[in-house]
């Protein structure tokens, strides 16, 4: 009779499986997968929920205990693909469509 079948090894006695150590090679299931919307690993698929920004929810999942993390996912930190280019037509009271007129000739007439 080997020692694996009598649940004794020569280090000592192996107790049934807890939550430790031993237990580790046994997590081989994902919790988690993709989110759709922030794109981390945080949707979980049993809940249908994401622990990172709260998808399905229409707002996006914000605490004020965690300021760090609001400073990590404010506007600022992505692209802006839109947003960048505000402040410029701004400048200009978002008119679109219109030609700049020409500029004059100040700085050749004084040199001369």
């Amino acid at each position: 009779m080997r020692y694996a079948e009598t649940g004794f090894s020569p280090v000592g006695f192996l107790p049934s499986m807890g939550k430790g150590t031993g237990s580790f090679g046994k997590r081989r299931n994902k919790t988690h997968t993709l989110c759709v919307r922030c794109g981390r690993r945080s949707f979980h698929l049993q809940k249908s929920r994401c622990a990172s920004c709260g998808y399905p929810a229409a707002r996006l999942r914000k605490y004020n205990w965690s300021i760090k993390a609001i400073r990590r996912k404010t506007t600022g930190t992505g692209r802006m693909r839109y947003l960048r280019h505000v402040a410029v037509r701004f400048k200009s009271n978002f008119r679109e469509g219109t030609v700049a007129a020409p500029r004059k000739k100040v700085a050749a007439d004084a040199a001369s």
